[in-house]
């Protein structure tokens, strides 16, 4: 095709064998041909480096073009950009559009009523073209949105790599050892014994908030519920073994033994990894979300179980106070911004007496961050508003947006929805209070959440070519990406420019640090103390 760039929509058969490809020009489909899934790369079109491929849904698309060979590198993801267009554009949110479509056990999938004809990928297409417009930002979160439908599915086949022994050892250092017959690990047990002793309950469940909040009030503490901070506040003998234990169920209960079972699979090559499915956009500020696997809140206490296959390492990488960073940029703040240049930010907010000490700095950051009014964020506030007067004053706008029911902006344009109405009275003041702490952090969560996706798609660019290495991890902030050995010196460099260049792509010139630390390990654990 003579044009300098062009777009070649794919749209998938029935039973997932086939694809229809074709030529998407002005609205129309031209030009379409049917090709076997494992032989769609053949098709010219597909190789060429200036096309934009298009298609519905990528969880369905992207696994045949993988497996085809075909290389992705400008995409357009119709369901997830559809869903932005419908909150920043006020395109009609259609369902067909929004939702997912619908795979099956075996990886094929239904039309009926979910796949859409290439002809219609056409017209969405351009009428997203139209909505999108001269709007250059919403142009590039587009094309980011998209990639991240491309690297969820990458990450989702990839896995994580993950020692099942390891796992098994290290659940029994932090729980005791694990019944033969199931109930609770033995340490788990011993704590439950301590809690039923010290509240005279000997049948309590210690499971059970409501059990547990009964038997407390009984014995005379008076709590409201059983969460941590409460109990911390009252002296009796229950309390400390009761916060213990919480916090081991909670591990048992969502990386423990059951759930290693239901997640961790061995691939035809004896490979053990734990399957991802991934959620782009499945938070409303942009940040990704997981189904079931719970692996964006994987403990502590077991990441040593992540671990590197033979001859690999894992390249562990954390960006820095991501959303303080972002805040700066979007406030074009270069004092905040200078604060952070080469150090940590929270370390720059003492150096240079804004705070006594970087909890204080932290602390008040994030009480701007997510509207902290009381304690020690109360006190922290006032002073970050005298130093950095833009970048408070970008947080505290969109608060007030929010309590005045209006939509507000991440730095590429996604969009706030609309809160339902509230009543004129004390509880729609609380309402609206709330909600204006929701747009408030809307506006930095999401901004982050961009620069996340950058920073991926630029590591993805830059390991591609590197035999063997692999993104097998992605939380909000960190990536893990699984190099050989040889490579994974340079592979951390190259993590690193990724990040400088995610900033620069974002913000131009702005002179903003997005530094990111980077560990070569074995397994997860040993990145961080």
């Amino acid at each position: 095709m003579a044009a300098a760039s062009f777009d070649v929509g794919v749209a998938p058969l029935e039973g997932g064998a086939r694809l229809a490809v074709a030529t998407l020009v002005e609205g129309r489909a031209a030009d379409a041909v049917v090709h076997e899934a494992a032989h769609v790369a053949a098709d010219a079109r597909l190789a060429v480096p200036a096309a934009r491929v298009v298609w519905q849904d990528a969880r369905v698309v992207v696994p045949l073009l993988l497996d085809a060979g075909v290389r992705l590198e400008r995409v357009r993801d119709l369901r997830l950009v559809h869903r932005i267009l419908a909150q920043a554009r006020g395109m009609e949110a259609e369902e067909r559009w929004s939702r997912p479509m619908r795979v099956e056990a075996e990886g094929l999938f239904s039309l009926a009523p979910e796949a859409e004809p290439v002809e219609a990928l056409a017209q969405q297409l351009a009428l997203q073209e139209a909505a999108i417009g001269e709007d250059a930002g919403l142009r590039m979160l587009a094309a980011a949105e998209s990639m991240g439908g491309v690297l969820a599915v990458e990450l989702s086949r990839q896995g994580l790599p993950f020692d099942r022994a390891r796992h098994d050892a290290l659940l029994v250092e932090a729980l005791g050892e694990r019944p033969p017959g199931g109930g609770r690990p033995r340490r788990m047990e011993a704590l439950a014994t301590q809690v039923r002793e010290a509240l005279a309950a000997p049948r309590l469940n210690p499971d059970s908030p409501q059990e547990v909040l009964k038997a407390l009030k009984r014995a005379g503490v008076d709590v409201g519920s059983t969460s941590r901070w409460e109990l911390a506040e009252h002296e009796h003998p229950a309390v400390e073994p009761l916060i213990e234990y919480k916090h081991l169920a909670r591990l048992h209960t969502a990386n423990g033994w059951s759930w290693a079972q239901r997640w961790a699979r061995t691939d035809e090559r004896g490979r053990t990894r734990l399957a991802i499915e991934y959620v782009p956009g499945g938070v409303v500020t942009g940040r990704w979300a997981t189904e079931g696997s719970g692996a964006m809140q994987i403990a502590r206490q077991i990441r040593g179980a992540i671990a590197a296959e033979p001859g690999m390492r894992l390249v562990v990488a954390d960006a820095a106070q991501l959303e303080p960073r972002a805040l700066a940029a979007i406030a074009r703040d270069e004092a905040l911004a200078d604060a952070g240049r080469g150090t940590d930010l929270y370390r720059g907010l003492v150096d240079r007496g804004v705070v006594e000490s970087r909890q204080q700095a932290k602390i008040g950051m994030l009480g701007a961050l997510y509207g902290g009014t009381t304690g020690e964020s109360a006190v922290v506030l006032p002073r970050l508003a005298r130093a950095y007067p833009r970048a408070m004053g970008v947080v505290e706008a969109a608060a007030r947006a929010g309590e005045r029911r209006e939509r507000v902006r991440t730095w590429l344009g996604r969009t706030s929805p609309l809160p339902p109405r509230w009543r004129d009275d004390e509880r729609g003041i609380r309402q609206a209070r709330a909600w204006g702490r929701f747009t408030r952090n809307f506006v930095v969560q999401g901004t982050a959440a961009e620069w996340a996706l950058a920073w991926m798609a630029g590591v993805r660019r830059a390991i591609r070519d590197v035999e063997g290495a692999a993104l097998v991890c992605f939380l909000h902030d960190e990536v893990i990406v699984q190099a050989p050995e040889a490579q994974a010196d340079a592979v951390a460099e190259s993590v690193r420019e990724a990040a400088a260049e995610a900033g620069r792509l974002l913000f131009g010139g702005f002179p903003i640090d997005f530094p990111v630390q980077t560990a070569i390990v074995g397994d997860w654990g040993q990145a961080k103390d």
